[in-house]
């Protein structure tokens, strides 16, 4: 019986390995090929798998393209170092948020798997649903809790409501990725950056009276 157990316990430990080995590859096929030539032989070959042998780790074909997305972020956060939110200064927020915009456009495949999938896990029934409602509430979670603290300091309009900013900021990453893949041309991460930018100069002057009051 303990053997038995055992068994199961490296069996399940290999199948760990090697999901993983299918998802950074994975990875470095869609980032090089493109999502649409990316197929899910061509990822089969890549770990040398067969089609049915790779979706052996996998529901579906979908459950795949909602794990290569998971994988992107996981790999994405794993590049900065972790944001201290009671501390972090708005330009912290600023160059993070900035420097995964930049990385995006190196990897325009990821670009073209995420925008589709995004749109895919509309319906609640897609494999990508969840974990797209949990992203976004997660990003903005972050971004709010930065934008609160920082208006409250000044170093921040309070103009807007901050979970209303932080989905303004999502959604404009979001939008200028889909204008990036028709225009290629497109600096996103500029943009962002001056977005940034724009909310530190709508901050009104302080006078004497304000900052002792």
């Amino acid at each position: 019986m303990a053997d038995e157990q055992r068994g199961r316990r490296g069996s399940y430990a290999k199948g760990v390995v090697k999901r993983e080995e299918i998802l950074e590859r994975a990875l470095e096929v869609i980032a090089r090929e493109g999502y649409r030539g990316a197929s899910v032989k061509e990822l089969a070959d890549a770990v040398g798998l067969s089609q049915a042998g790779l979706l052996h780790y996998f529901d579906s074909k979908e459950e795949l393209f909602t794990a290569i997305v998971r994988k992107r972020d996981e790999v994405d956060l794993a590049r900065f170092d972790p944001i201290d939110l009671s501390a972090a200064s708005l330009a912290d927020v600023r160059e993070g948020y900035v420097s995964v915009v930049r990385r995006n456009a190196e990897v325009p495949g990821l670009v073209q798997l995420y925008s589709q999938m995004a749109v895919d896990a509309a319906d609640v029934q897609h494999p990508a649903h969840g974990f797209f409602i949990e992203r976004g509430e997660n990003l903005r979670g972050m971004l709010a809790s930065v934008i609160a603290a920082r208006s409250e300091s000044g170093d921040i309009t309070d103009r807007i409501d901050p979970d209303a900013l932080a989905r303004i900021l999502q959604a404009v990453a979001d939008g200028l990725q889909v204008q990036w893949m028709l225009e290629p041309d497109v600096d996103m991460a500029g943009i962002v950056g001056q977005l940034f930018d724009v909310l530190v100069q709508a901050v009104p002057a302080r006078t004497g009276d304000d900052r002792t009051a």
